[in-house]
């Protein structure tokens, strides 16, 4: 299911909406099997209480479920790591209460390794023929790693290779295209191309990695920031709950109240 996918099923003409979000089901029921065999990619529909309503094989298999019916009903707080799982609901709700819709929204995830994963997720509110939100329809699909066979991919790798050595300190698009030796839109361009990712989702992404690790450690979270390349502990703690659905600070007590795992 794309992009373009949701907004047909969220935002569709309105003689073409479903009036419930059982009539909507009803009609999706014969492509769930074909959703199943997307191995990188989870696909769900919620109601408008964000509690779970259909979702793909590899959903379940994350949250731990071998069965569809446990989890219908549920809500991603329920399911998903105390870390994350509030921050998942708490986005659905603005979703469905304010008609927010999510692009190639770059998030943490906490996989069965422990370590950290990351996607970009969509979310798209579902319409009746009324204009009222009958519920919710996302994706969120695995960061793809790096398409080495780009002609411009050692450019850009010397563009990672940099970020991921200096991303303490600020980082200017200027010394990004100077090392490329492109222009600032054949940078994003090919950044989307190559990574998948815009070069601030690249700066972003690798910050906060540095970060979910040293959370688990004793540091200061003012010093947590600055060691991630952040002078304004604000700015930290909103880039970090942007990405978590969690301040710092709530990330890690939850992870100590899970005895320090991180999952």
């Amino acid at each position: 299911m794309t992009l373009d996918a949701l907004t047909l099923l969220g935002q569709g003409h309105a003689l073409e909406r479903p009036q419930t979000l059982d009539e909507m089901l009803a009609g999706m029921a014969p492509l769930l099997p074909m959703l199943d065999v997307i191995p990188n990619a989870v696909v769900f529909i919620k109601d408008p209480q964000a509690r779970y309503r259909l979702a793909n094989r590899t959903l379940l298999q994350r949250c731990g479920f071998k069965r569809l019916q446990p989890l219908l009903g549920k809500t991603s707080a329920q399911v998903f790591p105390a870390q994350l799982g509030p921050g998942y609901t708490e986005q659905d709700r603005r979703v469905l209460e304010e008609g927010l819709v999510l692009e190639d929204q770059l998030e943490l995830h906490l996989y069965g390794s422990r370590e950290p994963g990351w996607c970009l997720t969509h979310k798209q509110p579902i319409y009746n023929r009324d204009g009222a939100i009958i519920g919710l329809a996302g994706i969120s699909v695995d960061l793809q790693t790096a398409s080495a066979s780009h002609p411009a991919y050692q450019r850009l790798a010397a563009v990672d290779e940099y970020i991921r050595g200096h991303f303490q300190g600020p980082i200017s698009m200027a010394e990004l295209t100077r090392i490329a030796g492109i222009s600032v839109a054949q940078l994003e361009r090919y950044c989307k191309r190559v990574f998948h990712l815009t070069p601030r989702q690249m700066i972003h992404k690798v910050r906060l990695e540095h970060a979910h690790r040293l959370l688990h450690s004793e540091l200061p979270i003012t010093e947590v920031a600055m060691q991630c390349g952040y002078t304004d502990h604000s700015a930290f703690s909103r880039q970090f709950k942007t990405l978590t659905g969690f301040t710092p600070r709530q990330y890690r007590q939850a992870t100590v109240a899970r005895g320090g795992s991180g999952f």
